[in-house]
């Protein structure tokens, strides 16, 4: 970090610190909340005085200090993959999840178009009730069959199918174990369900072991959950040690594959396929069908009483209207055709790993990637990062940095991901153009 960057993080510091300390002056004056009744400050009727709006605008300051751009929420003219338009430009883009390519393919538009024309455009209620439609019990079934078990439950948000699935199936006398950098749907699964949570260092079965040896006589339930492919890293679990610890402790074992469904194994199903571990040895297959599957919401795949007491009884299925059609029959169509054409698979490993070995090559820091569709450039400071971002916009190359507090400021990144549709050509233009905009000297912030 440049020495005018850190003056730059310093008074941004000072000036929240004084925000604090102006907010306990007017929690402590005469016209604070009295215990018993009395005036409520007026900072806190204010949503520019939450915490949370407080802390954008400093991020939005800091920014603007900087002289950058907001890099979130680009607007897409149309389909994102390899390559989008935004706002009249095209852009080479690392910012999708189109890992197969399967949104925007002409077959999977089709698929939604003729289920608009058959169901209309939403199913209009809840599919206990009346919402229930042919292509709802064909896509769960399609992925049960991909996983090679009894039944899969399909729910309308990939976010809402943790936090119901942990938050119904959990409770006070259990206890939840987590990777320490699991998706933030399983954090708030986990604090709904009232459940002890720990979490153990990340991909270390050792450490899990120990907290299991240590706590599980405490508890009746008990359920360990991991990621198959971690987004920030794009690293995964050894599955095969977990699986044994997870026994030999009676525990269950959830695994997260919403980033490596179509990433991982020899025709992309995933990291059981990714490891030769068989589907049931994993209690609780979750994942999402916005990625490799071109669609919306989330799945649960397992045994047939897991799917029966999710399908009746999980509030965020229960209460919510069903998945409508337009949105099932593409990622039921992406399943056809990850089966029909696994070459999409190879061709993503083939480019992720390129990508890896030639971003090392060039002395580039991708941490532990494996070189699976995430590809993390880790710079070490938020405004770098944040300003690399903004220098390859402006070059035609769209990645998003992503910056504390979401990482640690020392693992502030770029985070690429990659697509089958990416070319070699393309992977050299982006990292010669990042190589060479990291070799320029930093300008100083602009006040």
């Amino acid at each position: 970090m440049t020495q005018d960057n850190r003056h730059l993080k310093q008074q941004l510091l000072d000036e929240a610190r004084g925000r604090r300390r102006t907010r306990a002056r007017q929690a402590a004056s005469p016209d604070a909340p009295q215990a018993g009744g009395g005036a409520v400050a007026e900072h806190l009727t204010r949503f520019d005085s939450h915490p949370g709006y407080q802390q954008l605008s400093l991020m939005r300051e800091g920014a603007r200090r900087l002289g950058l751009s907001d890099p979130f929420f680009k607007r897409h003219d149309g389909n994102a993959g390899a390559t989008t338009v935004i706002e009249g430009r095209d852009y080479l883009n690392f910012a999708s999840y189109n890992y197969l390519g399967f949104s925007g393919d002409p077959r999977v538009n089709q698929a939604a178009r003729e289920a608009l024309e058959r169901y209309g455009s939403s199913v209009s209620a809840s599919r206990i009730v009346s919402g229930e439609r042919p292509i709802h019990a064909e896509l769960e079934g399609a992925i049960a069959e991909a996983y090679g078990v009894d039944d899969a439950v399909a729910f309308v948000s990939g976010h809402a199918t943790n936090v119901s699935t942990l938050g119904y199936l959990l409770g006070p006398r259990d206890l939840i174990l987590h990777d320490e950098y699991v998706h933030n749907s399983a954090l708030v699964g986990a604090q709904l369900s009232g459940a002890r949570r720990m979490a153990f260092a990340h991909n270390d079965p050792a450490a899990l072991d120990d907290l299991l040896r240590r706590h599980r006589p405490q508890f009746e339930r008990v359920l360990i959950v991991i990621e198959g492919l971690y987004s920030m890293d794009g690293d995964l679990p050894e599955l095969p040690r977990f699986v044994e610890i997870k026994r030999r402790h009676q525990a269950w074992l959830m695994v997260d594959e919403a980033h490596s469904f179509g990433v991982l194994g020899e025709h992309g199903l995933g990291l059981g396929e990714h490891y030769g571990v068989p589907s049931h040895d994993v209690d609780i297959w979750m994942g999402t069908l916005s990625k490799t599957l071109a669609g919306c919401g989330g799945y649960i795949a397992g045994c047939q009483p897991l799917v029966d007491t999710l399908r009746y009884l999980a509030p965020g299925f229960l209460y919510s209207v069903g998945m409508p059609a337009q949105v099932a029959a593409p990622s039921l169509k992406a399943l056809q055709l990850m089966r029909q054409e696994p070459q999409r698979a190879r061709r993503l490993r083939e480019i992720s790993r390129y990508f890896l070995d030639q971003a090392r090559r060039r002395g580039l820091d991708t941490g532990h990637s494996i070189g699976a569709a995430v590809v993390p450039v880790i710079l070490g400071s938020s405004p770098r990062a944040a300003g690399l971002s903004h220098a390859l916009f402006e070059r035609g190359i769209n990645v998003q940095p992503i910056l504390h507090p979401a990482v640690p400021e020392k693992s502030a990144r770029l985070r690429f991901f990659l697509s089958c549709d990416h070319s070699e050509a393309q992977v050299d233009h982006t990292l010669d153009a990042l190589v060479a905009l990291m070799a320029e000297p930093v300008e100083a912030p602009r006040g």
